[in-house]
């Protein structure tokens, strides 16, 4: 789960990291009031969006005073934002944070994020504040300095925390807000299950002061029962309406750019489904994963949801019964398809778990529905009905 700069910023202040004075405006009526409030000589006007890439879309902006302020925030509200991060359809703006320009001295880049690999904390430092770390990584990966720690109650020591902020050639008291800056990071990973805390950049004022000038962090969704303060963060205009259906039932489902619709059981499945598509010369429209114990119930909203998706050409459904029983599945199926007046070829492997009273309730529902014997069997003839 994603949340905005503004309340990544709220979290960082709470637990003690420099950031600048701002407010939040989210509609066109305060405006006027919240800016007449503000006691600075000069802004920083920015949209809010989850996407990377704002400043160079005209979603950041240096305002000089606040006559100036006022016009800019009511252009920049509503306004559709077109990022790397956006995609072509880009991101109407419906929230914007005014904060207190800050004099930069420095940039620097700083991250945290869970290292799967390791099972450890991965601190990520550099340099090269403002710029797209990506970049950096490929361009001038020396630049890009990485330390690892355990997880431990106490948090990284400081042996930890200098091999972190060692890229930044810091004076003595900047070196003290940066380790509790350090700190607080950690405890915000550990006490709120954020997966990735971003700053980028992390500057040094000309008054030589440390301060979060942005700020970005990544919670994990399968915590979020056990953080409520968290989800209430939640911003259900910056997801994909199919997604935030799909979480209503429980379904994994991740809209895609392709033509066949894939609804299958167990995510590494899903994985080799979608590859098997594209080995036949087609794209995947999603990743689907109804899970392992999936009813008659889920699997009808499954279908629903893929079909709501107007790229799907054909549809892909790969099976492997364990827990799921087939029987159940292939009647779900049966009744989705009365239900959505199915339009598109749709291709149906099952194995496993009563995959033979399940072919057996597909092949007497009288419907158009090709049944496949194995994965390959399924993924050519998808490709051939397209045709």
């Amino acid at each position: 789960m994603n949340i905005h700069e503004h309340q990544a910023k709220e979290i960082l202040r709470e637990y003690g990291a420099p950031v600048s004075t701002g407010i939040v405006i989210q509609s066109l009526d305060e405006i006027e009031e919240k800016v007449a409030k503000l006691e600075a000589k000069t802004f920083v006007l920015k949209a809010q969006i989850h996407a990377g890439g704002r400043g160079k879309a005209g979603g950041v902006k240096l305002i000089k005073n606040k006559s100036d302020l006022s016009k800019e925030a009511k252009l920049m509200m509503g306004k559709v934002l077109v990022t790397h991060q956006t995609g072509p359809k880009g991101k109407e703006v419906k929230r914007l944070y005014i904060e207190e320009a800050s004099e930069i001295s420095k940039e620097f880049y700083l991250s945290c994020l869970v290292d799967r690999d390791s099972s450890k904390l991965a601190f990520i430092s550099s340099t090269e504040g403002g710029m797209d770390i990506e970049q950096v990584a490929k361009k001038n990966p020396e630049k890009i300095n990485t330390v690892k720690i355990d997880l431990k109650e106490e948090g990284p020591n400081i042996q930890e925390i200098e091999k972190i902020i060692s890229v930044f050639n810091l004076n003595h008291v900047q070196k003290a807000e940066a380790t509790k800056l350090i700190k607080s990071i950690y405890k915000i990973i550990i006490e709120k299950d954020a997966s990735l805390i971003e700053i980028n950049p992390l500057i040094i004022t000309k008054s030589e002061k440390i301060i979060c000038l942005d700020a970005k962090m990544n919670f994990d969704d399968n915590a979020m029962f056990r953080r409520p303060e968290i989800l209430k963060l939640r911003d259900l205009n910056e997801e994909d309406p199919m997604e935030i259906e799909a979480s209503k039932h429980d379904l994994a489902y991740i809209k895609l750019n392709g033509s066949i619709g894939c609804m299958v059981n167990g995510a590494g499945l899903a994985m080799a489904t979608m590859d098997i598509i594209k080995l036949y010369g087609h794209e995947p429209a999603n990743f689907l994963d109804v899970g392992g114990g999936a009813s008659k119930e889920k699997v009808t909203a499954a279908f629903k949801l893929i079909l709501a998706d107007k790229n799907v050409k054909g549809i892909l459904i790969n099976i492997f019964g364990g827990i799921m029983r087939c029987d159940v599945l292939a009647q779900g199926v049966v009744d989705a398809v009365k239900q959505v007046n199915l339009s598109v070829p749709l291709v149906v492997r099952l194995a496993g778990t009563n995959f033979e009273a399940g072919k057996d309730i597909l092949d007497k529902s009288n419907l158009k529905i090709l049944s496949a014997t194995n994965l390959n069997d399924a993924a050519k003839k998808i490709v051939e009905s397209l045709k």
